[in-house]
């Protein structure tokens, strides 16, 4: 396990790496997940095996440190993660990002161009995420201290096991204003940000996911839709080898 100060207060940021060939590659996860966790398996595939690897776990959530300071907005993950980089020596590395995880490579390759050479993204978050419709719960229900004092313990008993077993290590104010960053989005948005940058851009999609919104616009603006079959949202835990051949593809 390797580290790097990021954050307020001396905060550590902390990472799973494989050794291997540069370019490297750098691995962020969702909302609630944990890096290594979600992408060990995938990331040592013949296919995708060789390269080094960094399985990163942003502030608040897996290995990471919580600082309480922290605003854990999508830009302010980018920032950390961009210190964490640049602590490990990295430069135009392919980032590969899912869900939350992939708006924040997607902010990071905005924000630092020189960190990224491409974006390998499993369906990222592109747009702001709106509020839990009436009737329903989720994290954004749930005002900060009443989701720390049994708000989390609630989503946990709703979300999926495979889901819930990582975000469990999640710290409440993390997961909860993440979620809130999430509304929030990036300015301009992510997907508006993914469609400007001059990288090659991968995108999956889980063939049992929705179809991806904005499909057609983003094919013209040259990020590459992949729809990755017998998987879901979760492509690298549903189909691992699908996932990381995906990875391994060069693009023009």
């Amino acid at each position: 396990m390797r580290e790097a100060t990021v954050g307020p207060d001396g905060a550590q940021m902390r990472w799973v790496e494989i050794a291997g060939a540069e370019p490297a590659r750098v691995c962020v996860h969702g909302a609630g997940a944990q890096a290594a966790a979600y992408f060990t398996y995938a990331m040592t595939l013949p296919s995708v095996a060789g390269r080094r690897t960094l399985m990163v776990d942003l502030l608040g959530f897996g290995l990471s440190d919580r600082p309480t300071g922290f605003g854990y907005r999508l830009d302010e993950h980018a920032a950390a993660l961009a210190a964490a980089l640049d602590s490990a020596g990295i430069a135009s590395a392919e980032v590969i990002g899912h869900s939350m995880g992939g708006a924040v490579a997607i902010a990071l390759a905005s924000l630092r161009p020189d960190l990224v050479s491409r974006l390998v993204l499993a369906e990222a978050t592109l747009d702001p995420v709106p509020p839990p419709t009436p009737g329903h719960v989720g994290v954004t229900t749930f005002s900060e201290a009443e989701f720390s004092a049994g708000g989390m313990t609630q989503i946990l008993h709703q979300v999926d096991p495979q889901w819930a077993a990582t975000m469990r290590l999640a710290d409440p104010v993390a997961l909860h204003r993440s979620a809130f960053g999430l509304r929030a989005g990036t300015d301009p948005a992510a997907r508006s940000l993914l469609m400007e940058l001059p990288i090659p851009r991968t995108f999956m999609v889980g063939v049992g996911s929705e179809p991806l919104a904005g499909a057609a616009e983003l094919t013209g603006a040259g990020v590459q839709v992949v729809t990755i079959p017998d998987a879901g949202h979760n492509i690298m835990l549903d189909n691992p080898h699908a996932f990381a051949e995906c990875v391994a593809a060069t693009i023009s």
